[in-house]
């Protein structure tokens, strides 16, 4: 099976349990009466588009380089990332909102009706479904090499927390009575909070991706190390990363004896390359620029 296969079976996994998730918690949500879950369902809806971008957008990044992307198309991982962080920020947006406003109403004297058991076992049932959808998509992710299936299970695990909150919320104003109701949409919050940081998360990531940042100083330095370890190589220097949706790529400057013949140089270069490509993964960019010593 295919990288892209596999990220297919993992996402369209997270799918199904995804949509039997949404449907129960709209459902109890509204024969509930809870907006702590409703906000979790919102969320759970959010998961089912965001598992849609990643069908759609990894496919595309598994292209091969052509004429019009030299570089190949990864960063189309990348930007499926970038839209799961605006569709997290605009659910957690739309969750706050709501459950602020009930809170002021409740402030002022207003009855919050109290919300029903069914809510609280459609929020410990996505406690449990949302935590084994995460342990397997975050363990297929990383096996594949995959930023926006991480990303993903990681909207699993967020899903899984606020459904924590929810419980939490629902469970306290079922038990503490009429008084604590106030405890459901406070709970919205707190759920809508996880979210933003999720979102801020993953946004951060994929804009440092897109606007070619570098990678992480410990990797640049392992990087120069491995370069600099060949026999004839001196002064690695005009060292530049960045990362590729699932790749990365590295170029550098080194210096070598000008009287060297060009085919031993070359040959030089190619074993760089290659111990590089050992290092970080056979689809590694890799360009090494030779230059005589002074």
């Amino acid at each position: 099976m295919t990288r892209e296969q596999e990220i297919y079976k993992v996402t369209l996994a997270g799918s199904v349990g995804n949509m039997a998730l949404l449907t129960f918690k709209f459902v109890a949500a509204v024969l509930g009466h809870s907006s702590a879950m409703m906000a979790d369902a919102i969320h759970s809806l959010s998961d089912f588009i965001t598992d849609l971008v990643v069908l759609v957008f990894v496919r595309l990044s598994a292209k091969p380089q052509d004429q019009s992307h030299d570089y190949g198309h990864g960063k189309f991982e990348t930007f499926a990332t970038f839209i799961i962080g605006l569709a997290l920020v605009v659910a957690a947006v739309g969750i706050i909102v709501a459950a602020v406003l009930k809170v002021v109403r409740w402030a002022q004297g207003a009855t919050l009706e109290a919300p029903g058991m069914l809510a609280l076992w459609a929020a410990l049932l996505s406690i449990l479904v949302k935590e084994v959808l995460f342990r397997y998509t975050v363990s297929r992710g990383k096996a594949l090499e995959s930023q926006a299936l991480v990303a993903n299970a990681w909207h699993h695990r967020s899903d899984a927390l606020s459904s924590i909150g929810a419980a939490a919320g629902i469970g306290g104003a079922i038990l503490l009575g009429s008084r604590w109701t106030v405890l459901d949409p406070v709970a919205s919050i707190l759920v809508g909070l996880m979210l933003m940081k999720v979102a801020y998360d993953l946004l951060k990531a994929s804009v440092d991706e897109l606007t070619e940042s570098s990678l992480p100083e410990g990797m640049e330095q392992e990087i120069a190390a491995i370069i600099d370890s060949f026999p004839g190589i001196t002064e690695p220097h005009n060292l530049r990363t960045r990362r590729i949706g699932n790749r990365i790529a590295i170029e550098a400057h080194v210096r070598m004896d000008g009287n060297m013949p060009l085919r031993e140089a070359h040959n030089c270069a190619s074993a760089i390359e290659r111990k590089l490509k050992e290092r970080f993964g056979p689809a590694t960019h890799t360009s090494i620029h030779m230059e005589p010593t002074k």
